[in-house]
C-alpha cells in the first residue's frame, strides 16, 4: 500500500471537509432526492437528476477522503529541521527572474491538499519537483507549460 504524504494542517482539513460531507452534505441530498421524488415523474425532473449527480459527486469525494486518509503518512512540518534545505511541507519564497520580478510564497505539500489559491503546491508538480533538495540562494529552472522558467530560492521555512 501506497502512503500518501500529507502535512499535519491538510489532514487536518481534509478530516474536517469528510466530517462536513457525511454529517452535512450528504443528509441534505438525501432530502432534497425525496423532495423531488415526491413530485412525480422522475424521467423529467431535473431537480431530481440534479440531486442524484450531487449525491455522486459527495459519495466520490467521501470515498477519495476515507481513501487518501487512511493511506496518509502525517508530516508535522514544525518537526522537520531540514535547514535551508527544500523537503515536502517547505514554505519556499522565490524570486522569478524576470523583468518585473516578484516574490511568491509556496508551502509544497501532498496533491490532496494542493491549493493554487492558498499558495499550496503538489509535491508532484513540476515546479516543487525543481525545488526538493535545493537550498537557500539557489537557481532553479525548470520546465513549465508555458515554456522555461527561473526562480532563485529567497528563504526555506518550515512551520507557521
Amino acid at each position: 500500500m501506497t502512503q500518501t504524504p500529507l502535512t499535519r494542517e491538510g489532514a487536518e482539513r481534509l478530516r474536517s471537509e469528510l466530517d462536513r460531507l457525511k454529517k452535512k452534505d450528504r443528509p441534505a441530498v438525501i432530502e432534497a432526492i425525496a423532495e423531488a421524488r415526491a413530485h412525480g415523474d422522475l424521467k423529467e425532473n431535473a431537480e431530481y437528476h440534479a440531486a442524484r449527480e450531487q449525491q455522486g459527486f459527495i459519495e466520490g469525494r467521501i470515498q477519495a477522503l476515507e481513501s487518501t486518509l487512511g493511506q496518509a503518512r502525517i508530516i508535522d512540518v514544525a518537526s522537520l529541521n531540514a535547514g535551508t534545505k527544500v523537503v515536502f511541507g517547505a514554505r519556499v519564497t522565490l524570486l522569478e527572474d524576470a523583468d518585473g520580478a516578484e516574490e511568491i510564497t509556496w508551502q509544497i505539500v501532498g496533491d490532496m491538499e494542493a491549493d493554487v489559491d492558498e499558495r499550496r503546491l503538489a509535491i508532484s508538480a513540476p515546479l516543487a519537483r525543481a525545488l526538493i533538495g535545493k537550498e537557500e540562494g539557489d537557481v532553479v529552472e525548470f520546465q513549465a507549460p508555458n515554456g522555461t522558467r527561473v526562480y532563485e530560492i529567497l528563504e526555506v521555512a518550515y512551520g507557521h
